[in-house]
């Protein structure tokens, strides 16, 4: 099947994903927006539909006085024992909490706080134990991935915060998420930055605390060196095994607005690119380590349609929608009037 990138369009940057059963669940980050972390379902990886956001209520974030590209950054999404679990971090206020729910198109619980530094937090269970990372400082005054075992129920720590990997040497070390994959564990994150040097990295090790060592062929996916490509600033990656075995990162990249036009006006918007895993367990991503616009790949059913709209007009468009759009309008125009 042929596919086309990306496969959520406009503004839906660092995307995390989860399954259950047959079923894909993903959010992003939504900055200083109200309701926060909007969520959506797949079937296939590719179609993908928003049921809902995370945070619907004020009591569960604190937005007032949030300046532009502040509030809540780099979701993540798991799902253990039946509940699913949603971490972020509140930039402006400087916290990293979690909600919770167990019905996926409910409501989510009030807030949980961790009391650990950095940005970008993620969730690992295992053996009925909860592991809460992040980038930042650790307890000791080191800074990378620190990570620290939770009770789940009340966001206290039980261990120290502790740096397990200092990543592969490019700046701003973020959005780690860990996986245990055929005995090992393995460290995914992000580096150079969420622009043009943006970059997804990763390490494994043989347990939870490392050492974990470093791919030697890191990156393993950017578009960095890609001149006049028009898709950019690809990182900030979550690995996914699909219901055939199949491994694939959900990422965000951008589009500039023309091959040679060093800008873009749609924000970070949500790619998928496909992963192999070799036989000495390394994985390997996408067209020689780049997301291009489309992949034709067997991965996926010949049967899976990719359904893009690509044209809006006013006859394929809901009127209720254009009918919010005209109102807003003519009320901005009022009170400008009114102002001058």
């Amino acid at each position: 099947m042929k596919y086309n990138n990306p496969v959520i369009k406009g503004f839906y940057p660092d995307p995390s994903v989860c399954k259950v059963g047959d079923t894909y669940y993903l959010v992003c980050s939504s900055f200083q927006y109200f309701p926060g972390v909007p969520l959506f379902e797949s079937k296939d990886l590719v179609n993908w539909k928003q049921i809902g956001h995370c945070l619907t209520r004020k009591s569960q974030v604190q937005l007032d006085k949030i300046n532009s590209s502040g509030g809540v950054f780099a979701p993540t999404i798991r799902y253990n024992n039946g509940r699913f679990y949603m971490t972020t971090t509140n930039d402006t206020t400087h916290q990293h909490f979690y909600v919770w729910t167990d019905d996926i198109y409910g409501e989510w619980s009030e807030p949980i706080y961790v009391d650990q530094s950095g940005i970008d937090p993620s969730l690992f269970f295992e053996d009925n134990k909860t592991y809460f990372m992040s980038n930042g400082i650790d307890d000791y005054g080191v800074s990378g991935i620190v990570q620290c075992e939770i009770d789940i129920e009340s966001g206290e720590k039980l261990t120290p915060s502790k740096t397990i990997w200092t990543g592969s040497g490019g700046r701003y070390l973020e959005s780690p998420h860990m996986y245990k994959i055929n005995g090992k564990y393995y460290l995914v994150a992000a580096e150079g930055g969420t622009e043009y040097g943006h970059m997804v990295t990763y390490a494994r090790a043989d347990s939870l605390y490392g050492k974990f060592e470093g791919y030697e062929n890191n990156p393993v996916l950017t578009n960095r060196n890609l001149g006049g490509y028009e898709v950019q600033g690809v990182g900030h990656g979550d690995l996914i095994q699909d219901n055939y075995g199949n491994w694939w990162l959900l990422h965000l990249g951008f589009r500039q607005s023309g091959q040679w036009e060093a800008y873009h006006h749609l924000g970070r918007e949500v790619f998928l690119t496909p992963v192999i895993f070799g036989e000495d367990g390394w994985f390997t991503a996408g067209d020689n380590g780049r997301t291009t616009k489309s992949f034709e790949i067997n991965y996926i059913n010949n049967d899976v349609i990719q359904k893009e709209k690509k044209h809006y007009t006013f006859e394929n468009t809901k009127w209720i929608m254009i009918g919010v759009i005209y109102v807003f309008l003519i009320r901005k125009t009022i009170s400008l009037i009114k102002i001058s």
